[in-house]
């Protein structure tokens, strides 16, 4: 068998993996960069990639080192109590930790000493991400619209986002942090109003706290 090696990385808002969506779409405004490897940074490959305004991104969840102990995990959708085989979940605490997300393509970079780049939206996926394959999404092969998706049959319930401290930030960037945070991303067993999450998203450092079903900003400040 062929060794698989990655043909790119993904450049994303989401510097650190607490706070990242837990499936692509759910943050529209979540902007990615594919970067190809020298190999493959040739524009004949993505001759005609434009047509497709959504592709598939086959990765892998590059900051999990440790190998599964075990092939059940804990669902943060089912409350992080109860067990479920790992095959059943996108757990990225799973054999060879590979991972599929659709994304938006926004547009194709065809100039510069980096090009071609894909500029991408709706990620999932942590800063410096490794891509393994591309594949355009097909409307009529990749959306069933009848599916049942067992305990996740539903989008993840949201909660409002309150700032307790004034910020100067772009529309777009307080937009991505508000619905990163809405999106509940502290593990599901916490319920300590008290307790401060921190995590960097587009280049800020952001703290909030979670209190009467609401993401409260306590801080928010740029990385560098």
């Amino acid at each position: 068998m062929p060794e698989i090696t990655p043909i790119a990385t993904l450049r994303t808002c989401y510097t650190d993996k607490f706070g990242v969506p837990r499936q692509s779409g759910l943050v529209p405004g979540a902007w990615g960069i594919v970067e190809f490897e020298p190999a493959f940074r040739r524009a004949e490959a993505l001759r005609g990639i434009e047509a497709f305004s959504h592709l598939w991104l086959i990765t892998q969840f590059h900051l999990v080192k440790e190998e599964p102990s075990a092939l059940t995990v804990r669902p943060p959708r089912l409350g992080s109590n109860e067990r479920v085989g790992v095959f059943a979940t996108r757990s990225p605490f799973r054999p060879n930790r590979l991972t599929l997300s659709v994304v938006k393509l926004d547009r194709v970079e065809w100039d510069g000493p980096a090009a071609p780049r894909l500029f991408v939206s709706g990620v999932d996926l942590v800063d410096g991400t490794p891509v393994f394959d591309i594949k355009p999404y097909l409307r009529y092969a990749d959306s069933v619209p009848d599916a049942v998706s067992g305990f996740a049959d539903e989008a993840p319930a949201r909660i409002p986002v309150r700032w307790d401290v004034a910020v100067d930030l772009s529309e777009e960037t307080r937009r991505l942090i508000e619905d990163s945070l809405s999106l509940q991303p502290q593990p599901a067993y916490h319920d300590d109003p008290a307790r401060l999450y921190a995590t960097e998203i587009a280049g800020w450092h952001v703290r909030w706290i979670v209190r009467d079903d609401e993401a409260r900003v306590q801080d928010c400040e740029p990385t560098s």
